[in-house]
């Protein structure tokens, strides 16, 4: 764990006035320092194939670039133009989208959903109680397994179908409305509503309001169309052998949701930096309205939480609210089968980071490493390099002990009974949840496959008599028990035979 010297006094410290030329220097000898840390970070690590880096101060690019691959098949580079998967650093574009159109009148942020949306699925009772601003900054306490299960890992979805699906929203048992708990659903929610009110795609939504007035065109949701047009880094999760491979769930456009659907380059991330820097101004022009931008920083629900080096206190529109060190962060982390994102950003001292990579089972915390490495850097700590070195060194350990872990695990389950009894065809076919929708399981070599989706995996033995392990998402084991002939049972969900 780092130890923060008062990153205040280092800045009190610094001279007030610098040059123009002195500016550039500065610049200059910072860029050339991140960019040897990152260098010997990933050469160190070994296991992330490549990573992309935005660093801003105040309305200057300090730099951006890409390191390492974005394939491991192809050995393609990684650059500055590189599009990684930015997860669920989405949500910040989803909500400011979102409250510009509040900002032009289309709807109010804290009025409850019963005053605009109509004439809708919707439960009619919670949408009496709950607003946008509600499901925006985690403290609506609502569910919809079905909603968030549908847009981000089987993409079995219409318009249509998710309106339909509104009807399943229920109360949590655990968390009441108020209380923060973060989830995918609110943004699903959120932007399923929008859709059914006004016709609004989230994608069309987050395009018109956010990615167009930022310039941002190397920024898409269409995930499909920018692996034609554009360099897509390819998820990695560790191989069967314990090799960093493609992963197996790579994101399709059906799969890219309003709560983690977007991918983007250095350079754009570079810009949203920037823009959030100086609520909404762009080098010296106004793209956004006064104010807008900084409503989203604002925190509106409270919690109390540690993620690695970072303190987090609450939420706003899309951003967690907190501290490095003694600094105000304003952050989001995004991650999902072999991605991992950080945005951050530090209003008062006007910096802001943004670091992507193509793993993120064994060494995803490199981003944050990388991220914690500038902020100390441009804030002239001078230990930095004892301290970086023992960081390194940390996190090898823990890369080397998830390593042999996870080569255990699968030594053992290796080792289980098969546990089905009829022969595999007895199990082959189609099956249908009338709210999570389908599920296939064929025949391949001899082995169960099971199929949602892109989602695929083929069957291990499981602990219990009729259960297979299944691995739908890479490093996320679930157990799949059969009923008869007829049914079975994922996630606790019934899937009846078609």
């Amino acid at each position: 764990m780092i130890t923060r010297r008062p990153l205040v006094a280092a800045l009190a410290a610094a001279p007030w006035f610098v040059s123009p030329a002195q500016g550039r220097s500065r610049r200059a000898d910072d860029a050339q320092a991140i960019d040897a840390f990152v260098r010997r970070a990933l050469a160190e690590v070994s296991v992330v194939p490549g990573l992309s880096l935005a660093v801003v101060r105040g309305s200057e690019v300090v730099m951006t670039a890409g390191y390492g691959v974005a394939d491991l098949e192809t050995g393609r580079p990684a650059d500055a133009d590189t599009a990684f998967y930015i997860a669920s650093s989405t949500k910040a574009f989803t909500a400011l989208a979102i409250a510009a159109m509040a900002a032009r009148g289309a709807f109010e942020l804290d009025a409850p959903l019963s005053r605009w949306i109509g004439d809708s699925p919707f439960p009619a009772d919670l949408a009496a109680s709950v607003s946008l601003s509600d499901l925006l900054c985690h403290r609506s306490g609502l569910e919809n397994p079905p909603i968030a299960y549908r847009a981000a890992f089987t993409g079995e979805h219409t318009p249509r179908v998710m309106s339909a699906l509104l009807d399943a929203t229920t109360r949590s048992q655990d968390t009441p409305h108020g209380v923060f708990r973060y989830t995918n659903t609110g943004y699903n929610l959120a932007t399923t509503l929008i859709q059914d009110r006004f016709g609004l795609d989230w994608r069309d939504l987050v395009d018109q309001e956010v990615l167009r007035p930022a310039g941002m065109r190397r920024t898409t949701a269409r995930i499909d169309g920018a692996r034609r047009r554009m360099q897509v880094a390819v998820g990695h999760t560790p191989a069967a052998d314990g090799r960093i491979a493609p992963s197996p769930l790579q994101k399709i456009n059906a799969t890219m949701q309003s709560a983690g659907g977007l991918v983007s380059t250095a350079r754009d991330m570079a810009r949203w930096l920037e823009i959030q820097l100086n609520d909404g101004v762009l080098a010296g022009k106004r793209l956004f309205p006064q104010g807008l931008v900084a409503s989203t920083h604002r925190p509106l629900v409270e919690q109390q939480a540690k993620f690695g080096a970072y303190v987090r206190d609450g939420y706003g529109l899309g951003w967690q609210t907190g501290r490095y060190g003694d600094q105000r962060l304003i952050h989001h982390f995004g991650n999902f089968a072999g991605a991992r994102a950080h945005v951050s950003f530090m209003p008062a001292r006007g910096v802001g980071v943004a670091v992507m990579a193509n793993e993120d089972v064994m060494a995803g915390e490199v981003t944050d490493l990388v991220a914690n490495y500038v902020y100390d850097r441009l804030a002239g700590r001078d230990d930095l390099d004892a301290v970086y070195n023992g960081e390194l060194t940390a996190l090898k350990i823990r890369i080397d002990k998830r390593r042999a872990g996870l080569a255990a695990s699968r030594a053992d389950r290796a080792r289980r009974a098969w546990s089905l009894g009829q022969p595999n065809s007895h199990y082959v076919g189609s099956y249908r949840n009338r709210l999570m929708g389908r599920l296939e399981i064929a025949e391949v070599d001899g082995r169960l496959l099971v199929r949602a989706g892109p989602m695929t995996a083929l069957a291990e033995a499981g602990a219990e008599p009729e259960t297979v392990r299944v691995e739908l998402v890479p490093m996320s084991g679930q157990i799949l028990r059969f009923i008869g002939a007829d049914a079975l049972v994922l996630d606790s969900q019934t899937y009846e035979r078609v």
